[in-house]
């Protein structure tokens, strides 16, 4: 209360200074109404005293302090007329009263240099000083010393001595003053300096943390809030329905149940533990929501923790995105294993309708042979022999047709026999075609049993039979097969990924070598083991149409292709498949028309693995 009344009489600039010069300000008007006061108390005991009223008049300095102090800009003025009035009651009162007074010597006298340095600074405070120095240790001795009763030289040297004496106390106290202004205005700019450069600091931090979109806050030990940035403070309002208030508890609003959970989570931090962590939360309005949070703890240079400052960044897109990711791959890895059953059934399919030829060619045949038979002659001959069972031997031998009927039946019996052979040939051959269609639906089979199963796996056999699911159209298309095999061991592995996989690159080396318009066409595959001793290398290379250099680095990106009717999902698939088999899919080419090598690592595991 006090000092909002010292403020009153302040100009907005005084008012508004810095603190320590706001203080001096305040004693200065503060010391100014005192004066006012005591010179009217004074001017009214002249009434019943003695005592002349003519110093009263320095209440007008008083005043015109109090008055200056309301306009001024600076406090040079106001300390003027205060010193002025100070002054001039003392210096007046000393010319006033007997000569006997020593005023130079006066204890009210030694204070005046200080508060002058106090008010005024230190240069203006120098003049004053000198001034009345010289007023009161030489003057005002010259004035007086002829009334005052020095009988010997001992007591005028002692009056002279004192006053010269007092006069160095006078400008020595002055330049104490001085010195404690000077150390303390450079002691307090240089606290102003740090100060400013904190505050710049402070502000360039308050900027980063309001900028970004991301949760922000500090708490002390007891769990109140001492910052928190706007994003913190919406999230608050959004989570509780409440405003956020620094000092306040963080967790006011929440259950017991997630109270209790953080209270665990806050002393690990407080032990100096730093934790990340994701936190589901249920606003009060809208959908869920998935924090990434992380705790780290506020240590002093003694290492006590003394708070914890908490991030927090919002990844409920970022989490539905990678559900979506996840599912996009699993039906990735669907349509890819389907075509990969579409590329194996169109193999079969192949392989079959190949047989079913032969089988629709022996058929044929054994029809013709049925049709041509000579089975309806011996039909009737064998009728005219029952026609002449009674007199038999007598028609064979005198009868014109009977005479012929023996060897006719000889002739029959020797048809019938080459016919029965033909027809053995032809049924043995639809019974190697049919055996062939049973080998392929056999092998079919096998494949398609339920993938994800780990199984020791012979290498170059699962080759040759995707090979053999390929081989009509490689045979169609005159491509010429090398196989490299080295002695390598089994490896266990989930079958079916490691058959789609080499489905693929067989697909795609047929693909470029029909593209490339080569007459020889040839695929070449090598088994061999890798420079890592643990792992075993499956090389699929063509002399097909290549891959360009600005292609590779996107060869195994989802939907990348070039081809007019591709998908760009075999290679993807297939490097996803080789990653979750602790393997990689990598491909090299020398470019367009050089031909490609697709090489496929995989981990060799014994068989205790």
């Amino acid at each position: 209360m006090l000092l909002r009344w010292l403020d009153l009489f302040l100009s907005e600039p005084l008012r508004n200074a810095a603190p320590g010069d706001l203080v001096r300000h305040r004693v200065l008007v503060g010391s100014a109404c005192f004066m006012l006061v005591f010179t009217l108390v004074y001017t009214a005991g002249t009434l019943f005293t003695p005592y002349s009223p003519l110093p009263s008049a320095m209440g007008v300095f008083y005043l015109a302090a109090l008055l200056a102090a309301r306009k001024a800009n600076t406090l040079s003025l106001p300390a003027l007329f205060m010193l002025a009035g100070i002054t001039g009651s003392f210096v007046g009162g000393l010319f006033m009263n007997e000569p006997h007074r020593e005023g130079g010597v006066h204890a009210i006298y030694l204070l005046l240099p200080a508060l002058a340095v106090y008010l005024l600074g230190t240069r203006q405070a120098l003049i004053y000083t000198l001034v009345v120095a010289v007023m009161m240790n030489g003057v005002h001795p010259l004035s007086v010393i002829d009334r005052l009763d020095l009988t010997s030289k001992e007591d005028i040297s002692r009056f002279w001595v004192r006053h010269v004496m007092s006069g160095f106390t006078f400008v020595g106290i002055w330049g104490l003053s001085a010195l404690h202004s000077i150390a303390r205005a450079a002691a307090y700019h240089s606290l102003e300096r740090v100060l400013k450069k904190l505050r710049g600091s402070e502000s360039k931090l308050s900027s980063i943390i309001e900028s970004t979109d991301d949760i922000v806050a500090s708490i002390d030990t007891e769990g109140r809030v001492l910052v928190a940035n706007s994003a913190m403070r919406q999230f608050y309002r959004k989570l509780f329905g409440s405003e956020l208030e620094l000092g306040q508890p963080l967790l006011l609003h929440s259950t017991p149940e997630r109270f209790q959970l953080w209270n665990e989570r806050l002393a690990q931090v407080y032990r100096g533990q730093r934790l990340r962590l994701e936190d589901t939360v249920f606003p009060l309005e809208g959908a869920r929501l998935v924090l990434d949070l992380n705790l780290h703890p506020i240590l002093t240079e003694d290492g006590q923790t003394v708070g914890v400052t908490l991030f927090g960044r919002d990844i409920t897109s970022r989490k539905e995105a990678e559900a979506r990711v996840g599912e996009m791959h699993r039906t990735l890895v669907d349509v890819s294993r389907q075509m990969g059953m579409a590329e194996v059934a169109t193999g079969v399919l192949h392989n079959v309708g190949n047989t079913l030829n032969s089988v629709n060619i022996s058929t044929t045949l054994v029809t013709e042979q049925l049709r041509r038979s000579r089975i309806t002659g011996l039909v009737k001959a064998t009728h005219l022999m029952r026609e002449h069972s009674g007199d038999l031997a007598s028609f064979l031998t005198s009868d014109s047709q009977g005479k012929q009927l023996p060897p006719y039946l000889v002739a029959v019996s020797d048809q019938l026999v080459e016919e029965r052979e033909a027809m053995l040939n032809e049924m043995q051959s639809l019974g190697q075609s049919v055996e062939h269609i049973k080998s392929i639906v056999s092998m079919q089979q096998k494949h398609a049993r339920t993938a994800g199963a780990v199984e020791q796996v012979a290498v170059p056999q699962l080759i040759d039979e995707a090979l053999r699911l390929h081989a009509i159209s490689f045979e169609r298309l005159a491509i010429r097969i090398v196989r490299e095999y080295d002695e390598v061991p089994h490896i266990f592995v989930d079958r079916h990924k490691l058959l789609q996989i080499l489905i693929n690159l067989l697909s795609n080396a047929r693909h470029a070598l029909v593209d490339s318009g080569h007459e020889d066409k040839c695929l070449s595959i090598y088994v061999q083991r890798a420079s890592e001793v643990e792992r075993l290398r499956i090389q699929v290379t063509d002399n097909g149409a290549g891959i360009a250099a600005e292609n590779m680095a996107r060869l195994f990106t989802q939907g990348f292709t070039t081809k007019k009717d591709g998908h760009g999902f075999g290679l993807h698939i297939s490097a996803l498949a080789a990653e979750e088999m602790k393997g990689r899919l990598t491909c090299s080419s020398l470019g367009v028309g050089q031909g490609a090598t697709f090489t496929l690592e995989l981990p060799v595991k014994d068989e205790s693995a």
